[in-house]
């Protein structure tokens, strides 16, 4: 276990373990799996090493966790619709935060992790090894089998576990 990777020397210490065949855990600091080959590029490592060395990369966020004593049930709006990419004739039901005692009139009580997990398949491998963009390994991971952080964020707005104004705080930044 290495507690964080955030510099070059960690970093070749965690892949020098990873390809004699250690299990090597640790933590790095990116917006998203995909983004996790990048930074390690950046840190020196070479993309060859990067795709020898991963097994799977799990990136998380946490998302407020409505209050289930107070939330508010609605139909949403046309703009939250096309946001989540529902059809416009689907009967559906979204939740918003509202407040009550139990959550100090916050609306929310607690937090749901939000997870992108990205398994390191031959296709991805090759693609890290041949230098491909952040954009293009997050495409092939997608066709891969990732389901990406907006769409799991989104699947938990659907739930009622959160709320639309959840989603767009979580996934606006990386569009």
């Amino acid at each position: 276990m290495i507690g964080e990777i955030r510099d070059g020397e960690t970093a070749g210490i965690a892949v020098q373990a990873a390809i004699t065949r250690h299990l090597v855990l640790s933590t790095l600091h990116t917006y998203d799996a995909p983004s996790s080959v990048a930074r390690l590029v950046d840190m020196g490592i070479e993309p060859y090493m990067v795709s020898s060395a991963l097994l799977g990369i799990i990136a998380q966020k946490l998302a407020r966790r409505l209050c289930v004593s107070c939330k508010e049930a609605y139909v949403p709006d046309e703009n939250e619709r096309i946001g989540l990419n529902l059809d416009p004739n689907e009967d559906i039901t979204l939740y918003r935060k509202c407040g009550c005692e139990k959550c100090g009139k916050k609306g929310y009580k607690g937090r749901i992790a939000v997870h992108e997990v990205m398994l390191l398949t031959t296709t991805l491998k090759r693609a890290i090894t041949a230098g491909k963009s952040t954009d293009e390994i997050r495409d092939i991971a997608i066709e891969e089998g990732m389901i990406p952080m907006k769409e799991n964020v989104r699947i938990d707005v659907l739930q009622g576990l959160t709320s639309y104004e959840e989603y767009i705080e979580m996934t606006i930044s990386n569009d």
